[in-house]
């Protein structure tokens, strides 16, 4: 029989025995870090339940808006999120989880979050082109082109009152200082009537037309009576209308781009759904009120 002596000598370690050891080795390991990872993934505990971080990244999330987030958002975010915590034990705790005004309201938080999702989800399939990009900056910038007018105005309550104003300017009497004592329109009074640079079609139709008829450095003559009042008023320069440069706006359109698109898509949902409502833009006209009838003929006087 063969007997193995005690010997001080160690045995050769066979790979399967080296590979048990390293395995019982990183076992271990990993259990005492798993605590440490579990907390990385909660923020703090609330009467011993643990509220995760990633409350903490959805909050951010909703909050920044593509933002940077600076240690101080974080930190709010943080607070809000565990006093959340704190507030929901204390409802849970009453029941309020139970009630049908929860139930109701839930249900209508689950739809909210599920359709923005949803189009979320489709906006960022949808492709857009460079060249629609460009075909809706030349559309915009050919609607809001053509001639800007820089006017002042002075606004005043009734006709007369306007012709002796406009005599004290003829007279040597400074626009600007009329419009200070005497506008009523307090916007631009304080401002000599300055009512900076803008598009004839800003203005009401009577004072539209009015200001275009004048040239640089002109006067209406005579009042202008509009909705407002009587106005003095006076071209102080044209110009182009200054529109961005397409690099300069060139995301900010994609992005209405995109919300077309979505409208597009919530749209064709709309109509391919089997439902017999009916909605507002279904519904016939409602009925007109009956004309009034004309006023009986006064009885003709008796001779």
């Amino acid at each position: 029989m063969l007997v193995l002596a005690n010997s001080n000598h160690a045995l050769p370690e066979s790979p399967l025995n080296m590979n048990l050891k390293q395995s019982s080795a990183a076992l271990i390991a990993g259990a005492l870090l798993l605590p440490l990872v579990v907390m990385a993934q909660n923020i703090a505990t609330v009467n011993g339940k643990p509220v995760p971080r990633a409350r903490v990244d959805a909050l951010l999330k909703q909050a920044a808006r593509g933002q940077q987030v600076t240690p101080e958002l974080e930190q709010q975010a943080k607070d809000q999120v565990v006093m959340r915590e704190i507030f929901t034990q204390e409802a849970e705790k009453e029941g309020i989880q139970n009630s049908k005004e929860y139930q109701d309201q839930l249900a209508l938080v689950r739809q909210s979050v599920l359709l923005s999702l949803l189009f979320q989800k489709y906006g960022q399939t949808v492709q857009i082109s460079d060249t629609e990009i460009k075909a809706a900056y030349d559309k915009i910038k050919a609607e809001q082109g053509g001639q800007e007018f820089h006017a002042r105005h002075i606004l005043v309550d009734n006709e007369d009152e306007a012709k002796k104003l406009i005599a004290q300017i003829n007279a040597g009497a400074k626009f600007d200082d009329v419009a200070k004592k005497s506008s009523k329109d307090t916007g631009s009074a304080e401002n000599g009537g300055d009512l900076d640079w803008a598009k004839p079609s800003n203005y009401v139709p009577e004072f539209s037309a009015a200001l275009q008829k004048l040239k640089p450095g002109e006067m209406t003559s005579a009042p202008v009576k509009t909705q407002f009042g009587y106005h003095i008023i006076k071209l102080e320069d044209v110009r182009q209308a200054q529109f961005p440069a397409y690099d300069e706006v060139k995301e900010k359109i994609k992005d209405q781009l995109r919300a077309e698109k979505v409208r597009d898509f919530q749209e064709k949902l709309r109509k391919a759904a089997k439902t017999d409502y009916k909605f507002a833009d279904q519904l016939p006209p409602p009925p007109q009120p009956a004309a009034q009838a004309a006023p009986a003929a006064a009885p003709a006087a008796s001779k």
